[in-house]
């Protein structure tokens, strides 16, 4: 399979990976990205790869944001993956921060296919969450399993009390809009749809010079840890998580096999809390020992065991490859901030 791919949000944590890999598979990339620094820091990093195409796209909620992107390669792109949304809890303006861009975003870059390219996208991937099927109200009930048919049930008023309530339902609306207009166009569309729906995805950057003081919003779990006194009170944190390399994976399978057409991809590996974390960096990383945390070791599952469930079993199968362990993602994520502070 070969053929040219739109990558929304290219310069995101998870789309680098996904960039990366269809490059590696000699696909012809357009990506999108909000400025001309972005573009021209993404074309440095990929060292200018003739196979990749960048275009400014500053705001996704705009209702001609895709209009010049399909204008200008719209008859070559096969496969499009929106990638782009938002990620971030700390606003107080709900709607205008996380709802109105991600449901926006998702609707303005499937009416632009409609418009310029209904008849040769084949596929699409929209890049969703487990926070689409996760209802918050219920996550701490141990009799609760969130499954690939789960929904958030969320409304769009209900939501709108803090940052990470706003984010959860936006992408449900998000997720929501993109099935429902597949439904509602059958006869004007060619292109089939899947969705990925990670959880807290951990993993390492896929560029070393992009670890910074403050990381992406999955990653700065780790990250902060790392840099907790060791006298610190441990936060009572935990959810559920999975590693970028995994997640770029499965975007890849979602447009590449048939099993993926109409399936929402819910991966995730594991539960985890800050005492699972701790464990690991303080038996992988020496230098660390005394200066982040001990916590209480081995009491992890006491906090992981408790709560809902999220069975993700349908996706395992149809993906049929093993994700990679809490212990290998946390190890790498911390190694590479480590390294990047010349602590390794």
């Amino acid at each position: 399979m070969s053929g040219t791919v739109l990558v929304s949000g290219a310069s995101g944590f998870i789309a680098l990976h996904i960039v990366s890999e269809l490059l590696k598979q000699n696909y012809k990339v357009i990506g999108t990205v909000r400025s001309h620094e972005k573009k021209e820091k993404l074309r440095r990093q990929f060292q200018h790869n003739p196979n990749l195409f960048l275009e400014i796209v500053p705001d996704i909620s705009q209702s001609d944001a895709f209009e010049s992107v399909f204008k200008k390669h719209g008859r070559e792109i096969r496969y499009v993956l929106h990638t782009s949304s938002p990620f971030y809890y700390d606003t107080t303006e709900y709607e205008k921060d996380l709802l109105i861009p991600a449901l926006e975003g998702t609707k303005n870059m499937l009416n632009s296919i409609k418009r310029h390219a209904a008849d040769t996208v084949e596929r699409v991937v929209v890049t969703s969450s487990c926070t689409a099927l996760i209802t918050l109200a219920k996550a701490s009930d141990p009799n609760v399993v969130f499954t690939e048919e789960s929904w958030n049930e969320a409304t769009w008023d209900n939501c709108q009390i803090d940052g990470v309530n706003a984010y959860f339902a936006s992408k449900k609306f998000a997720e929501v809009a993109a099935w429902d207009f597949v439904k509602e166009n059958a006869g004007h569309i060619k292109f089939k749809l899947t969705t990925v729906n990670p959880s807290l995805v951990f993993g390492p950057q896929l560029f070393d010079e992009d670890v910074r003081e403050h990381l992406n919003t999955s990653c700065e779990i780790i990250n902060d840890l790392i840099h907790t006194p060791v006298d610190a009170t441990l936060a009572d944190f935990h959810s559920i998580c999975t590693d970028v390399r995994d997640v770029a994976k499965a975007h890849m399978y979602a447009f590449q096999k048939e099993n993926t057409v109409g399936k929402r991809l819910v991966v995730t590996t594991a539960k985890f809390g800050n005492q699972d974390i701790l464990d690991i960096l303080n038996k992988d990383f020496p230098q660390l020992n005394g200066v982040i945390p001990l916590g209480k070791p081995g009491t992890g599952d006491q906090v992981t065991n408790s709560g809902a469930t999220t069975d993700n079993s349908v996706t395992r199968k149809i993906l049929g490859f093993e994700f990679k362990s809490l212990c290998e993602t946390v190890h790498d994520t911390a190694a590479q901030i480590l390294k990047k502070e010349n602590r390794l």
